[in-house]
């Protein structure tokens, strides 16, 4: 018998979230569909450590509830998202302040009120004399972040897109808005939505993240980061997903595997990291990355022992390592066994020597109490968390290579979960359209079995 010109319609290289739910609607679509991932199990960067009864999040990306794609995504339909209690908990001078709560305790869509200064001193810490205890300012400046955070809220995104391109930090600085304001709350809150401290991130990705957290409520996925492509795999057909194969090159007809010699196709869709990707093409662009550290912590004291509750806590003094912390099992119960408290806090940058110690001295302050009898689970840094988005930045880098070469992922739009389904989204449309499917291909098997290497 003739051997058939192709194997399978379309090869994807990667299965993190971009790859899977590209993989989902092409298999929708009636196309054949093989995925292939190097690791022993899918996920990426979206990866949960087990330890003890504990889920432990390696970066710890956090989501908002008006993520559009978290919606629209096949497969995602049984997605249980659990949201952080509403605005955030800013940390200064020895108090806690809730800001960017929306008026209602419900859903956190349309417009907000000023932003509030709800001082809960901490164990008899008390401001300096002179300074004002919010950390956004006077209540004019506090009404004013509030009435921008409703504008953009309900702003059209296009309108967002065409304002002029800076640097975070300078475009706000344009913008009129003050420093306090700016050190005090948008650099805390767009830090642990960035990864970016320093606001070097381009404007319109801090516009698109100040958005979404003011049109929705910031949450975690329930059961761990990895239960996002666990549900995206599990939807899939038996078969389609191929884990410990790792791909040496790539053409717009073919796959070369090492462990399964060469797959034939009429289509191939790069959704690796931008590393890997330019190492099967070489030429593609490799951004800079956003080094985070995560540390877990458990202690035997009850949950309720913690005043913060299930609020995301940020250090508006930038008075350690830790950017942003919380008791994340009172966020999600699954993530700790039970009668146990999970404390996850991230480091944003390079870490100190002795990381954990200078964490936990740094958490001592923020949560009022001591550490010392806190357990440490885990220490995850990973380099290469999130794609640097610094001025100029396309938001829709073009997922189209060749006809029958595609490439998606985080670093083809924004470094979030969204941006990497929608580059899938992107980049599936364009293989449908190129294949010419607008239903259904044909009826063959959507798992394919891979040949064996010669």
């Amino acid at each position: 018998m003739l051997e058939p010109a192709y194997q399978v319609d379309v090869v994807i290289v990667g299965a993190g979230i971009a790859g899977l739910s590209a993989a989902h609607r092409l298999t929708s679509a009636g196309v054949t569909t093989a995925v292939l991932e190097a690791a022993s199990c899918v996920g990426g960067r979206m990866a949960t450590e087990k330890v003890d009864g504990f889920r432990l999040d390696r970066i710890g990306q956090l989501l908002s509830t008006s993520y559009p794609e978290l919606r629209f995504t096949p497969g995602l339909e049984h997605l249980v998202l659990r949201p952080f209690a509403p605005g955030v908990l800013l940390h200064r001078d020895g108090r806690s302040h809730r800001a960017g709560a929306p008026a209602s305790g419900g859903s956190a869509r349309g417009a907000l009120h000023a932003v509030r200064a709800l001082a809960s001193a901490p164990r008899g810490a008390a401001a300096p004399p002179g300074r004002s205890g919010a950390p956004v300012g006077g209540a004019m400046d506090q009404a004013r972040l509030g009435a921008a955070l409703s504008r953009i809220a309900g702003m059209p995104v296009e309108r967002l897109l065409a304002r002029p391109e800076l640097p975070a930090a300078q475009a706000l600085a344009a913008r009129g808005v003050p420093a306090r304001t700016v050190d005090g709350f948008l650099r805390p809150l767009l830090a642990a939505l960035l990864c970016d401290p320093e606001l070097t991130t381009s404007s319109r990705c801090a516009d698109l993240a100040l958005r979404a957290f003011a049109g929705g409520r910031l949450c975690v996925p329930e059961g761990g980061a990895d239960v996002l492509p666990e549900l995206l795999a599990r939807a899939l057909p038996p078969g389609t997903v191929h884990t410990g194969v790792r791909a040496t090159s790539v053409s717009t007809t073919s796959v070369t595997t090492a462990e399964h010699g060469e797959i034939r196709c009429r289509a191939v869709l790069l959704a690796t990291d931008a590393r890997s990707a330019a190492e099967l093409l070489p030429g593609l662009r490799v951004p800079g990355f956003h080094p985070v550290t995560v540390v877990h912590h458990t202690t035997d004291e009850p949950a309720a022992a913690f005043s913060t509750g299930a609020s995301l806590l940020l250090d508006a003094d930038r008075g350690g390592p830790v950017a942003h912390t919380s008791v994340l099992s009172n966020v999600d119960p699954s993530r700790a066994p039970a009668g146990r408290v999970l404390i996850s806090s991230t480091v944003l940058g390079t870490p100190p020597e002795g990381v954990d110690t200078a964490v936990r001295i740094h958490l001592s302050r923020l949560y009022g109490t001591s550490t010392r009898r806190w357990e440490t689970l885990a220490v995850h840094h990973t380099p290469e968390a999130v794609p640097v988005m610094r001025p100029p930045h396309d938001l829709r880098r073009p997922v189209r290579l060749l006809a029958g070469l595609y490439v998606c992922g985080d670093h083809r739009a924004t470094s979030t979960v969204q941006g990497a389904l929608h580059s899938a989204r992107r980049a599936t449309r364009a293989i449908l359209t190129d294949l010419g499917a607008t239903g259904s291909l044909h009826n063959a098997d959507p798992a394919p079995t891979l040949p064996k290497a010669a």
